[in-house]
């Protein structure tokens, strides 16, 4: 069995809505019970045997839409990439003194450099960005709510799907990981 961190993308907001009890269910009607949901924005931690990757998002990609009549995208990382993806945070100080402007970004494919690079032309605010592999960081100085750096914004420079987390609700996710190696 693999630990995996699962992101539903733009789950409960503007009018995509979907009950973590729901989801919940699902997940135990699939034979995936031991799995834990933090919050109300499509987060998941569960344990799987037979699947990982993009098979694994493949898979709860096509059972949602089956079980829950919603199309939702998921992005998945082992625990042991969570791990990783915290240990490579670039953005450390800000990690510590203002984590809600600090966002992890998952993304489904690794972007080319030459859309990081149209990326970073776009950026008209004061934010930083730092790619690594299928990941983003990025920092938001001034707030994310008025930033012109949405998400569909990132989505259309990088050619990709995408969802992100503040680092609180990284950390909450790395915790809640863990519990899954701890005795009961």
């Amino acid at each position: 069995m693999t630990v995996h961190v699962a992101l539903l993308r733009a789950v409960n907001v503007g009018g995509r809505s979907l009950a973590m009890a729901d989801l919940k269910a699902m997940l135990a009607a699939l034979g995936l019970g031991q799995a834990r949901t933090l919050l109300q924005s499509g987060n998941v931690v569960l344990d799987v045997a037979a699947r990982s990757g993009d098979a694994l998002e493949s898979f709860l990609e096509a059972e949602t839409q089956k079980r829950l009549r919603l199309k939702a995208d998921y992005l998945v990382r082992t625990a042991e990439e969570w791990r990783t993806i915290i240990a490579d945070n670039p953005f450390r100080r800000q990690a510590k003194d203002d984590p809600a402007r600090l966002l992890l970004i998952l993304l489904k494919t690794a972007p080319t450099e030459t859309r990081l690079s149209a990326l970073k032309a776009a950026i008209k605010g004061r934010e930083t960005v730092r790619p690594n592999g299928r990941e983003l960081y990025v920092v938001y100085p001034d707030g994310i709510g008025r930033s012109k750096l949405t998400i569909a914004l990132i989505e259309r420079k990088l050619a990709t799907r995408c969802t992100a987390r503040n680092w609180n609700t990284v950390l909450k996710l790395q915790a809640l990981a863990e519990t899954f190696a701890a005795p009961p």
